[in-house]
């Protein structure tokens, strides 16, 4: 089953010097958005809990912790410089109500995602729904999960899918005269052929995943900009409020170039 993720719409240190205090909070939080994708580490490192299950033999002979463990510390590095390169190069300018400010952050960091191998939001959200609903049997079960994951992912609903989804699977299930199981072929074929009904309502056709997609990054870089920003202004007011700097003046946060500070 396929949910189209387009259908969803998501104190410092005392630093010597305002722009300094801002760039401490701009590594720091960047750091957290590069990296949060790779909460979960890649495949290579993964190991299915049921390979320690009882009569699966144990653990790997051949895999041993501190390798494992020098071997994702080498990953991370390496990514962390990639991404750290390209932000010393590319120019960010912290103004999230620019529609074209917002487009080149989310250009920058979907070139360090590509040159880093970070996830994409939308490969995270992917991920994430695959990863914690492999286990579950039935669809409604399914979607409420998925509904729950757009929520805390901060995603609205602002089209009311999830309301036509429920609506189609009740459908289904009324015809069926059973709960719908996602291993059941022929009633997934019913609710798939719902699904697509609900997909034109909406006006959302596969071809075009792609647009719907970026769209969702562009609102996900304007976001982060944003907290960028209120970053910004938070560490400025906090160093005004010290006595050597009382009497300077705010730089515009639009006119901050953290590349000179990494």
């Amino acid at each position: 089953m396929h949910i189209y993720l387009g259908q969803f719409q998501s104190k410092p240190s005392p630093i010597p010097n305002p722009k300094m205090a801002f760039a401490a909070r701009f590594i720091s939080r960047s750091t957290r958005q590069l990296y949060a994708g790779q909460s979960v580490l890649r495949s290579e490192y993964a190991i299915p809990a049921r390979s320690f299950a009882k009569g699966a033999g144990g653990a790997p002979s051949s895999l041993k912790g501190d390798e494992m463990l020098k071997g994702i510390f080498l990953e991370v590095k390496k990514k962390f410089e990639t991404a750290m390169g390209i932000l010393r190069k590319e120019k960010i300018t912290i103004a999230p109500e620019d529609p074209a400010a917002v487009e080149q952050y989310a250009k920058v960091m979907q070139t360090v995602r590509e040159k880093a191998d970070l996830y994409s939001e939308s490969q995270r959200i992917k991920y994430t729904i695959d990863t914690r609903t492999q286990d579950i049997p039935d669809v409604r079960s399914y979607l409420l999960a998925v509904k729950e994951i757009r929520v805390k992912r901060g995603l609205t609903d602002e089209l009311g899918a999830e309301t036509m989804m429920i609506d189609a699977l009740n459908k289904v299930e009324k015809e069926l005269n059973k709960p719908l199981l996602r291993n059941d072929k022929k009633g997934m074929d019913l609710l798939k052929a719902e699904f697509d009904k609900v997909n034109q309502k909406l006006g959302i056709r596969r071809e075009d995943l792609p647009k719907l997609e970026q769209q969702l990054e562009l609102k996900l870089a304007k976001a982060q900009l944003e907290e960028l920003k209120k970053d910004a202004l938070e560490a400025m007011e906090t160093q005004k409020k010290r006595e050597e700097f009382k009497d300077e003046e705010m730089p515009d946060v639009k006119s901050l170039d953290i590349r000179n500070f990494l």
